[in-house]
């Protein structure tokens, strides 16, 4: 007989989930490995309903990162499959047009191109699209104006405070319209007040119809999340 602690643990899916909605997110016993035998990601099965609003939560190393980089088509499984908005990334050719619209990307660092304005940093993303020059700008000013950041337009990232440069990379990861939003340790180097802001700013998005995904070590700011999935050891701890 098995030991059932060493079953993997599916988590349970969200109401909405259960209420038939369309899943954004689904992993079905995916697996990481890295070379040397190191096990990021062991057997997870995880589902993430349309619109619904995510945290992963767990202690370093636990494998929430790699499970989060999956998502985003940075990295693959070993083995499993993974489908983001009903795509099977597994056997996806074009990953960088997958990235460029389905997905927003939000990191702890947020790589903002320090020579570019705050309003060329937004524009950037979108060059490549069906935009042109001047509703590119339009968006931008949009976004900026919905991340409270009017008037800071030609500012460079290094006159920005860390919780303004966060919230120009939330408008950049934004700008393409992304139907997900990826958030890994986004507020991990702001101070509580900014980190609040960041999570005022998730919340609008989800409330406008986004799904989103946030990975977090901060299990408070994990709870105004729709669910929080724990990870341990490369597993979800149920």
């Amino acid at each position: 007989m098995s030991d059932p602690s060493s079953s993997p643990v599916t988590a349970p899916p969200s109401r909405q989930a259960q209420s038939g909605a369309r899943f954004a997110v689904e992993l079905c016993d995916v697996v990481k490995r890295y070379p040397g035998g190191v096990v990021a990601l062991d057997h997870i099965d995880l589902a993430i309903a349309e619109h619904e609003f995510v945290a992963v939560t767990g202690p370093s190393g636990c494998g929430k990162s790699t499970l989060l980089h999956l998502v985003a088509a940075l990295d693959h499984p070993t083995s499993g499959t993974v489908r983001v908005n009903g795509q099977d990334l597994t056997t996806m050719r074009d990953l960088s047009s997958f990235r460029r619209h389905e997905v927003g990307l939000v990191f702890q660092l947020h790589n903002l191109l320090p020579r570019l304005s705050v309003l060329a940093n937004i524009e950037v993303v979108m060059y490549g699209t069906h935009r042109s020059s001047r509703a590119r700008r339009e968006r931008a000013l949009e976004l900026l104006s919905e991340v409270e950041l009017s008037g800071l337009e030609y500012r460079l990232p290094t006159q920005l405070s860390g919780g303004e440069r966060q919230r120009v990379a939330i408008a950049r990861a934004l700008a393409n319209e992304p139907r997900l939003l990826l958030a890994d340790e986004p507020t991990g180097n702001l101070d509580p007040d900014a980190a609040q802001r960041i999570m005022d700013l998730f919340e609008k998005v989800n409330a406008d119809g986004m799904t989103v995904l946030l990975v977090t070590h901060d299990e408070k700011l994990a709870t105004r999340a729709d669910r929080i999935v724990k990870m341990k050891a490369g597993r979800l701890a149920g």
